[in-house]
């Protein structure tokens, strides 16, 4: 039997063999013809290096087309001759980037191109292990295409280089040639630019901030938007000195604590926000193309809100000096659609040592604004409802596997005992939230907060319950995410701060597009985005955080959390080490989050714990001129919703038919639940172990000096309160 697939492979043998000659040599030729495509073809001429394009200006705009910075005005760039380069500049850049420079030949060849080669599999960006010679070939000779031919062209135009030029050459062209940052190309214009002064007479802690910036200028600048990523190079670029010999570890200590004075960069507008754009580009871009490619980038960003928060931000903090108060942030969105429309790192950007630094950005505690999250897990899973029981008693938990006895206490040291979760939330009560953190658990809480945005908290083991008090750190551009989910109906929207980019040739890169675009009054039926919590389980916690009746006990009914004709749902927060000042509102149209503190970390008054002294007036005045002639616009009723009278204590439904011996009813209040759930807490009249000393429940296992009674038990499903007991201050109870 002849099978047919051995015929065919026979048959393809016999032309292989006939052609063997043949094909011996169309495959190198074929070889050959491809490499010469695509890498000889348009390899350039290392006699080239030196002669500089003119790049274009990249200018960024406000939604509204007004400029607020050129990226680039121009090359800047001022060649010097290595001579007049200070040793201590060139030793720190060997150290960086090259500490072989002197003895090899242009090219690391093993583990330069294993390098490329992975990052070209794996489909990332090829970045590391480059020679300066590399690095001044890719900057002066080659595009800034990220691709396995480029990084062939660089291997081998290197070599070439070497052969043409000197040492002391190549670094002196690498010096002139590369990147620093801003308008500043080559190291004498860096110099100027950052420390407004010439090359010969920067000091060793100057000379290893230059250093470390031509690996990814946007990122290490210290005028961006991480100037703290700027401090962590220059000691890296310092230890890898010192271990190098070129300076002594008493030298790399000094330099490393020695203060620089940074020349002040002018001509910008909105600066942190800018610096955060910028930011984004590069990784998206590169830094090359947009440092010298000539985008066109319009933004979110509205400069007249942006000029009225800052001018806001900065009178506020200043009245806040005697309160130990340094700075300040606000961030300004729209929910619907994830715009930025103002942002404030900082309450002066060209104040020094840090006003640079973009608090908007930055990993600080949350305080107390991360409950409504807490609670809103724990309605989406149907463990409690807004008219849930919680018992405001001492409590102590050990439960939490590696943490030491647990004991929260509210702000004001005060216990209510029973409270129902609208007011445990409206009024920030701590323990009814650890109660509620309890019965999500620590696990579910870090698993769900990555859903709503807040993805700096990964591993439940580094968390206890303390983290619903905002025991974990979180960015406030991530807070403005995970609130926007209650804005939304549920729908969680990332914040978008670029909506076109529009290249030299009017070439459209990327456009943002989303139905809710330009709508000064969002449509829910619109809305794009990941479901984070039911429309339901939003609705409830807009309607608690808007509710003044619901925190009138803790802030008052006319405190700064309130904006007259306005429904706006708002929590605050305060570390209970009085460093993080919160205060996070919204309506369906926007959100507004402010914050107070220290750049240091350092505490603040004691005034402000509440939460309404320093960051809510900040809050409220913008929220005002946001909201300014705008509808008012209550978040909208689910059908899934729906009203019901509860009784005032327990949070139940009145008992229609009570049982015998019960009373007939109970005082009611009005609620709103999702339908088919129930409160979850209840009391009921039971024998009980009184302690006749104390006339409260007698404690666990205590057998001496006890009595048998009949009164009315609240549970809430942690633990047990005696309704008609005297209560003199005592123990805690424990929860195992």
């Amino acid at each position: 039997m002849v099978f047919p697939r051995l015929q065919k492979l026979s048959k393809i043998k016999q032309w292989v063999t006939k052609r063997r000659k043949l094909l011996f040599w169309v495959f190198p030729a074929v070889l050959i013809g491809a490499f010469y495509w695509l890498i000889l073809r348009d390899l350039p001429s290392p006699t080239k290096l030196g002669r500089y394009d003119v790049p274009l200006a990249t200018k960024v705009y406000d939604r509204k087309g007004v400029l607020l910075f050129d990226i680039f005005v121009g090359q800047n760039r001022s060649p010097v001759p290595l001579s007049d380069i200070p040793k201590v500049v060139r030793d720190a850049t060997i150290a960086i980037e090259d500490k072989t420079f002197y003895q090899h030949s242009g090219i690391n060849p093993i583990g330069g191109l294993v390098r490329a080669l992975y990052a070209s599999i794996l489909n990332k960006e090829i970045q590391g292990g480059s020679t300066i010679t590399q690095q001044l070939v890719k900057s002066a000779l080659l595009t800034p295409e990220r691709t396995i031919t480029r990084k062939l062209k660089e291997f081998l135009l290197a070599p070439t280089v070497e052969l043409l030029y000197s040492k002391d050459k190549i670094l002196e062209m690498y010096l002139n040639t590369v990147p620093y940052g801003g308008t500043a190309w080559g190291i004498e214009t860096a110099a100027e630019k950052y420390f407004g002064k010439p090359i010969k007479d920067v000091t060793l802690a100057e000379a290893a901030i230059l250093a470390g910036l031509p690996q990814a200028p946007t990122l290490y600048s210290p005028f961006g938007a991480h100037p703290e990523l700027a401090q962590q190079r220059q000691k890296e670029v310092l230890r890898r000195m010192a271990e190098d010999g070129y300076i002594t570890r008493e030298q790399e200590q000094e330099a490393a604590n020695t203060p620089i004075e940074y020349k002040q960069e002018t001509g910008i507008q909105a600066p942190h926000f800018v610096m955060y754009v910028k930011e984004q580009l590069v990784e998206k871009y590169g830094e090359v193309l947009v440092e010298r490619g000539g985008l066109k980038v319009t933004t979110s960003l509205d400069l007249d809100l942006q000029n009225y928060v800052q001018a806001t931000v900065a009178a506020e903090v200043a009245k806040l000096k005697n309160m130990r108060v340094g700075n300040g942030s606000a961030l300004v969105t729209k929910p619907s659609t994830g715009e930025i429309l103002a942002m404030v790192g900082s309450v002066d950007y060209f104040a020094t040592p840090s006003g640079s630094f973009n608090v908007t950005t930055a990993l600080r505690q949350p305080g107390s604004s991360i409950k409504p999250i807490n609670y809103a897990i724990g309605i989406e899973n149907k463990i409690v409802t807004p008219a849930t029981m919680f018992l405001d008693i001492p409590t102590c938990f050990t439960s939490v596997p590696g943490q030491p006895t647990y004991c929260p206490r509210n702000y004001d040291g005060k216990f209510r005992g029973p409270v129902q979760l609208r007011f445990a939330l409206g009024n920030s009560l701590n323990i009814p939230a650890v109660k509620m953190l309890y019965l999500n658990t620590v696990k579910d809480m870090v698993a769900s907060a990555s859903a709503f945005g807040l993805d700096t908290l990964q591993d439940p083991s580094k968390y206890g319950l303390a983290l619903t008090l905002g025991g974990g750190e979180v960015r406030m551009t991530d807070m403005a995410e995970a609130f926007s989910v209650f804005a939304n109906a549920g729908i969680r929207h990332d914040l978008v701060s670029i909506l076109k980019v529009v290249d030299k040739n009017n070439k459209v890169l990327e456009e943002y597009k989303d139905p809710n675009l330009g709508k000064e009054i969002p449509s829910q039926l619109l809305l794009t985005g990941e479901r984070v919590v039911s429309q339901e389980t939003a609705f409830l916690i807009s309607h608690i955080l808007l509710d003044n009746n619901a925190r009138m006990e803790a802030f008052g009914p006319s405190s700064a959390l309130v904006v007259p004709g306005h429904a706006v749902s708002v929590k605050t927060g305060t570390t209970n080490d009085l460093r993080d000042n919160w205060t996070i509102g919204y309506t369906p149209q926007y959100l507004v989050a402010t914050w107070v503190g220290n750049n240091d970390n350092s505490p603040m008054n004691n005034s402000l714990v509440s939460g309404v002294t320093g960051a809510a007036p900040i809050w409220n005045k913008i929220m005002r001129r946001v909201l300014e002639g705008k509808p008012d616009i209550w978040p909208k009723q689910p059908d899934g919703i729906v009203g019901a009278q509860v009784c005032t204590t327990t949070g139940q439904l009145p008992p229609s038919q009570p049982a015998e011996g019960q009373p007939a009813g109970c005082q009611t209040r009005f609620e709103y639940i999702i339908k088919g759930t129930s409160a979850h807490s209840s009391s009921s009249r039971q024998l009980v172990a009184i302690d006749k000393a104390t006339g409260d429940l007698a404690a666990p296992g205590q057998t001496d000096n006890i009595e048998m009674q009949e009164h009315e038990i609240a549970w809430d499903g942690i633990t047990r309160w005696c309704l008609d007991c005297a209560h003199p201050e005592g123990k805690a109870v424990l929860v195992k």
